[in-house]
């Protein structure tokens, strides 16, 4: 019954590309989406170590270009992210977490949905003011004991890589009308109900 559903109105399947630089609080958002939108949350380096873990066909050959020091290819990123879609035929919209990094991987994931008879509904990117991010790593690296978190020039580095991977997603996805920044500072509720706005308002 379900399957037949999703069949008769793909068009409806929400699906969500999400942003947030490290200490953004994506990850609190994410959560908070997946349970008012009824969505799947999918994010690319979960199914990356799960893959690994379970020393999936994928999984070895991912590791065979991490362990000589090499970038996994976007072909093989986007199989196991076709594969992971496919076990949620009953789905009423996904997550992507960070996904896609590159053009290459948005008009893959772009045609694979389009093979679904679905779309990328809307980007939404997390803004927040680099210091405030740092701050908020160095106190959540003293909490945690997470190295990356405890050393600045790190934090930098990673703020740095995730602005070049979002300029990117967002200038895609501006293209098509589908790009939107959401301010990230405020309580968990404020940046919820800005999110949840936009999808309200854009998404359906």
């Amino acid at each position: 019954m379900q399957d037949t559903e999703l069949t008769t109105i793909p068009q409806k399947m929400l699906n969500i590309v999400l942003f947030g630089p490290p200490g953004a609080g994506k990850g609190t958002q994410s959560q908070k989406l997946v349970d008012a939108f009824n969505l799947v949350h999918l994010s690319t380096g979960d199914i990356f170590r799960f893959n690994i873990k379970n020393n999936t066909e994928l999984g070895q050959l991912a590791q065979s270009y991490m362990d000589k020091g090499n970038l996994v290819p976007d072909e093989v990123t986007i199989n196991m992210l076709e594969a992971e879609v496919a076990k949620y035929p009953d789905a009423k919209g996904f997550i992507f977490d960070g996904f896609p990094r590159t053009t290459n991987q948005a008009v893959a994931l772009d045609k694979y949905l389009e093979s679904k008879g679905t779309s990328i509904s809307l980007m939404l990117a997390l803004q927040v003011d680099e210091e405030e991010l740092i701050q908020r790593l160095l106190l959540r690296g003293k909490d945690s004991g997470r190295a990356d978190d405890t050393d600045e020039s790190i934090i930098r580095n990673r703020i740095n890589v995730y602005n070049e991977q979002t300029a990117v997603a967002a200038d895609y996805y501006n293209q098509q009308g589908k790009f939107h920044s959401i301010h990230g500072v405020g309580s968990i509720e404020e940046i919820f109900d800005r999110l949840s706005s936009v999808i309200v308002e854009k998404g359906r």
